[in-house]
């Protein structure tokens, strides 16, 4: 199975269905952390329904669409991220993550996201990225405000999460705005 390394205690892999149980554990010990910014948390309630996950996610990478990795920390399922919505014809892609409550404040997000990003550039020879964070997620915008991402506009009212609608920043990057950082592609 192909993954990135981001460096010595990170490493991304791609999702399998082997891969069911522990990514339900890690959305179910994390649930009411997760509920917070995540719309599809509470819809989770079995193994079987991220194994259907899973499986789709499956299909989109072998046609290309999207890429969805666990993010391993020190070999133990940590959080999640995506390269999604990859338009090809326009050399360009989003990215998601999240990460378990435990594992916040290590600097794992930042790492998970610059490795996926030079993946995308450097990897695949997309031109722009495009992060959206909850306008009041602190913890999510600053990744792509650490990362160098411009801040693009808002989207009003764009996600509707825990019975309310909310606005979402647009963060984008361009391939030439990125400073190379250097991670293992295995």
């Amino acid at each position: 199975m192909a993954y990135l390394k981001a460096d010595s205690e990170i490493s991304l892999r791609f999702f399998s269905s082997q891969d069911a149980m522990e990514l339900f554990w890690l959305v179910d010990t994390n649930r009411k952390f997760l509920h917070k910014w995540l719309p599809w948390v509470e819809g989770i309630q079995s193994p079987a329904q991220i194994l259907s996950a899973i499986q789709m996610w499956e299909k989109r990478l072998q046609e290309g669409s999207s890429f969805h990795f666990g993010i391993w920390y020190r070999g133990i399922l940590s959080g999640s991220i995506s390269l999604h919505s990859i338009d090809w014809a326009n050399s360009q892609a989003s990215i998601g993550y999240y990460l378990g409550e435990k594992w916040q404040g290590r600097g794992i997000t930042i790492r998970a996201v610059s490795t996926v990003i030079n993946h995308a550039f450097y990897g695949h020879g997309l031109n722009r990225i495009e992060i959206r964070c909850g306008k009041e997620n602190q913890k999510s915008i600053a990744i792509p405000v650490k990362l160098g991402f411009r801040k693009e506009g808002i989207l009003r009212d764009a996600e509707f999460l825990n019975g309310n609608f909310h606005d979402l920043i647009v963060y984008g990057l361009l391939a030439r705005e990125w400073n190379v950082r250097s991670v293992g592609f295995y």
